[in-house]
């Protein structure tokens, strides 16, 4: 059994007065959907990958590193340690960078569609 149509309020549906401002809001849709193409599932779960591999890369770098150095020079401190330590740290400050950078793109085009609709009334 199909779902029946949701229910839009009465005052949210306005009639087009005339063929211009109907192109208009055609046009205005189909900017906002490009706009927004990328914000999928599969963005997200390739934000996450890409999250994963900034964190990871620096990590595994800093512990290769830390063990050739350990390796060729000895010292009572491990290299290793430290540098994994340090490639974690650089990672995870790339990662917040990223997330941050993404976040405020966020919060701009929200606030540049709530100036669109506020202009549109």
């Amino acid at each position: 059994m199909p779902k029946p149509p949701p229910k839009v309020s009465q005052d949210k549906i306005k009639p087009p007065t005339s063929l211009v401002e109907t192109i208009g809001d055609k046009a205005q849709r189909k900017l906002k959907a490009r706009r927004h193409a990328g914000s999928g599932i599969w963005f997200g779960l390739g934000m996450m990958g890409l999250i994963g591999w900034s964190i990871a890369i620096p990590a595994l770098l800093g512990t290769a590193l830390g063990i050739w150095l350990d390796k060729y020079f000895a010292d009572e401190r491990s290299w290793t340690l430290a540098l994994l330590l340090a490639g974690l740290t650089l990672g995870c400050f790339t990662a917040w960078s990223w997330v941050n950078k993404e976040q405020q793109a966020m919060d701009d085009n929200e606030q540049e569609q709530e100036q669109e609709d506020k202009q549109d009334e």
